[in-house]
């Protein structure tokens, strides 16, 4: 007879082998490659090599590549953007969409490289890719790498979060945001210093779920119980009805200076976000 120990038991090792291919070291090698190209701001000559990048990395995993490129009016006149979908699965059933940003904030007075706002996300999501290639999935995981998440002059209803704005109101339109069955977004996850936190404005049942994974795989002292609402790329999504959640660790002190560099990093953190959004999605693949 099994308990519910065992039963447990039986169900991290499940977890252990969906996650255990998620290296953090790799996707902090991902991130270093991302953060050698210098700043990387909306319409930059470094933004156009790291997309090429992105979806050339997407490509030889297997998946299928949509770059929605797209027109920003931002307070420094218009703006050329591309969000790159990465799409694994198959099927026309519902989708788990995992998002974080890659562009850094345009900053004039500093070289602000983002090895963690805006590196971190985008050597994540690259690592989730090469975890996702070839694995027979029960649905489609959707990876999305938003441009132009940093606002030009101060954030505001109209400066800001402008990929994540327009895809989810392409999506909103053309029919696929009701095939949405859960939308996570990472960002600032490769503090040496992990703490994420428990996000208010994001759906409660979502982040319950992911908690409750992180405590299961032994990761609760990362996943905070302290509550505080942040405006990122989850919200657009949010306002539209779909379900979202935001891992984020916004205690950073070099938050948008310079001293923003690889160093303050740890591939142990970007392990931990791995492992417990993998388990997350293959729990969230048992859902109807």
């Amino acid at each position: 007879m099994h308990g519910p120990k065992t039963i447990l038991m039986f169900l991290l090792a499940g977890a252990a082998a969906l996650g255990a291919d998620f290296s953090g070291a790799s996707a902090l090698e991902y991130t270093r490659r991302a953060v050698a190209l210098g700043p990387r701001p909306p319409g930059s000559a470094a933004i156009r090599k790291l997309q090429t990048l992105i979806a050339g990395e997407a490509r030889a995993q297997g998946a299928r590549v949509e770059e929605d490129n797209f027109t920003a009016q931002t307070p420094i006149g218009p703006v050329a953007m591309k969000n790159i979908i990465a799409r694994f699965g198959g099927g026309s059933g519902r989708v788990v969409v995992l998002t974080g940003h890659y562009d850094t904030k345009h900053m004039l007075k500093i070289r602000f490289v983002g090895a963690n706002d805006g590196g971190a996300s985008t050597g994540f999501l690259l690592e989730m890719a090469r975890t996702l290639a070839g694995r027979n999935l029960a649905g489609q995981v959707w990876l999305v790498w938003f441009d132009g998440e940093e606002a030009f002059g101060d954030w505001s209803a109209t400066d800001g979060i402008y990929g994540s704005r327009h895809l989810a109101a392409r999506w909103a339109g053309d029919g696929t945001l009701p095939r949405v069955k859960a939308l996570i977004n990472v960002d600032m996850i490769g503090d040496k210093n992990l703490g994420i936190l428990e996000e208010w404005n994001s759906t409660a049942a979502l982040r319950k779920l992911v908690w409750q994974a992180a405590a299961d795989l032994g990761y609760a002292r990362h996943f905070l119980n302290s509550l505080s609402a942040v405006e990122d790329d989850h919200m657009p999504f949010l306002r539209q009805g779909a379900p979202a959640l935001n891992l984020i660790d916004f205690d950073y002190p070099p938050w948008h200076t310079a001293g923003d560099t690889l160093d303050k990093l740890d591939a142990a953190s970007f392990t931990v976000v791995g492992q417990v959004v993998h388990e997350t999605l293959r729990r969230l693949q048992r859902l109807p």
